[in-house]
């Protein structure tokens, strides 16, 4: 008994009722209660007038929208409705709601209208309304008619909220995404958003079962590699990278993924994964892809985990810059730099060093086929070097016709020539001699005008032989045959076998 009188006496004291008029007031939302009876008269009649569709009649002249706003009669405003709209009393808000309701509302104001007309006694709207002062209020508008007035509308309630501050900051948003999205949309190199989770769940079921060396395990199980080509899942791609794999549009290229991504690029796509499973969630190197008409693609690729997602991969930034112009200038400066531009053949350089390559590793016996243009002076002098280019160019078809690797060909001077044969004896060299005097003799039935014709000399080297000296020997034997050639032939007997 003593407990409770103390809570008794520790009660608060009841808090006295509100009246309606006061609770209206004192609510800290804008409220209006409005009167919409003109309104249902204009609209009944509309209806008697053989309106049906309120949306087009009103759109089709703004006047009636108009007049819809001029049957609409505001009974009274709480305070938060003359606070946020600057209004100092009711009838200075209706003197000015002319400022109030204005410009970009139009829309919503006929959207409500419509409600009403297809039978709603609610109603609702986002839309705009100013302040006396010209400030800008972004609304969220809730309408209902009041138990007791659905016959003639003559008691509506109307609250608003201002959400002006969370509709800025939603645009502000908007304009920042917008931006990001114009960034990634309209990037000059192509950009992939991808998902590598189901990646990293296979890393951690190999991590469980105690893998550690992780190459050593690709190696001898190449399909996991495939297994986790086939687990990523493309999320975007921008507009570039439609461009440079030429692609129609995103579905084309997402639905033909296993066209861009084949052959040569699984070893890229192996050490990639290395980088991942060693933690390298930042990484870059130079891959090869393929776009959708079968085009070989070099690009240089940088792969990010976007921040916030390294625990599980779902969300990865792919940019990928085409750097195939610069892949094949490289391509052609290396083929300078070991061909003869002219015929296409290897060069001086690249014979030494290859002759340097095979006397230290082999395979032995070596044949080294020495073999020199005959004429190739005359015609010049005679027919001008364009004809002498053209024979050049004929020799170098019917030597890389003739020669097959591991054998390499090369021009080693203006109308000088050397094959290396690796693992070639004295048989097996002039079997190739005597498919290039074959060859000859094809290419001189194709070609009209000056006949090729090549003088040779051939020399097999043992392990241990300086290649240099083979070289030599076989030089020794092509100016015999040099000789031969320019003692038989008329008009040559007595040129010297060098011009």
């Amino acid at each position: 008994m003593q407990n409770e009188s103390s809570l008794a006496r520790s009660a608060p004291a009841s808090i006295p009722a509100l009246s309606e008029q006061e609770t209206f007031d004192l609510t800290p939302v804008s409220l209006w209660k409005e009167d919409y009876s003109g309104l249902k008269r204009l609209f009944d009649q509309w209806r008697a007038d053989g309106v049906t569709d309120l949306r087009s009649y009103l759109t089709q002249d703004p006047s009636r929208a108009q007049a819809c706003a001029m049957q609409i009669r505001v009974v009274d405003v709480n305070r938060r409705t003359l606070e946020w709209y600057e209004a100092r009393d009711l009838a200075h808000l209706v003197a000015n709601l002319d400022k109030v309701f204005r410009d970009d509302m139009i829309d919503t104001f006929i959207d409500e209208m419509v409600q009403l007309w297809n039978g709603g006694t609610t109603f609702s709207s986002y839309t705009v309304n100013y302040t006396l002062g010209g400030k800008r209020l972004d609304i969220q508008l809730s309408g209902r008619i009041m138990p007791g007035s659905e016959e003639n509308w003559d008691y509506v309630l109307l609250a608003i909220e201002n959400v002006t501050e969370r509709e800025t900051a939603r645009k502000k948003l908007s304009r920042s995404e917008n931006y990001a999205r114009g960034l990634f949309e309209y990037s000059p190199i192509s950009l992939w958003v991808e998902d590598f989770s189901a990646v990293k769940r296979l890393f951690d079921d190999l991590h469980r079962i105690g893998i550690t060396d992780f190459r050593t395990f690709t190696d001898v199980h190449p399909e996991f590699v495939e297994r986790c080509m086939q687990e990523i899942r493309v999320i975007d791609v921008n507009l570039q990278t439609l461009s440079m794999f030429g692609a129609p549009d995103k579905a084309t290229l997402l639905s033909r993924l296993s066209d861009v991504f084949r052959d040569d690029m699984r070893p890229h796509f192996n050490e990639q994964l290395i980088e991942l499973w060693n933690g390298n969630l930042l990484h870059h190197r130079e891959v090869v892809n393929y776009s959708l008409t079968g085009e070989t693609l070099h690009v240089h690729l940088q792969f990010s985990v976007f921040p916030g997602h390294e625990n599980n991969w779902d969300l990865v930034l792919v940019a990928l810059t085409d750097i195939t112009a610069r892949k094949k200038a490289e391509a052609y400066l290396e083929f300078l730099g070991k061909h003869d531009e002219l015929t296409k053949l290897h060069n001086r350089a690249y014979m030494v060093d290859e002759l340097n390559r095979l006397e230290r590793k082999g395979p032995f016996p070596v044949s080294v086929i020495v073999a020199d243009l005959n004429g190739l002076k005359e015609v010049n002098d005679e027919l001008g070097h364009a004809t002498g280019d053209a024979l050049l160019r004929r020799v170098g078809e019917v030597l890389g016709k003739a020669v097959e690797r591991p054998g390499s060909v090369a021009r080693t001077g203006g109308d000088e020539f050397a094959i290396l044969l690796p693992a070639t004896d004295e048989r097996g060299c002039q079997l190739l001699m005597d498919q290039i005097q074959k060859l000859v003799e094809v290419n001189n039935q194709y070609y009209s005008g000056v006949a090729l014709s090549l003088s040779m000399g051939a020399a097999t080297g043992v392990p241990g032989e300086r290649l240099e000296q083979v070289v030599q020997r076989a030089d020794s034997l092509m100016y015999e045959a040099k000789r031969h050639y320019y003692a038989s032939t008329p008009g040559l007997e007595r040129r010297h076998p060098d011009d």
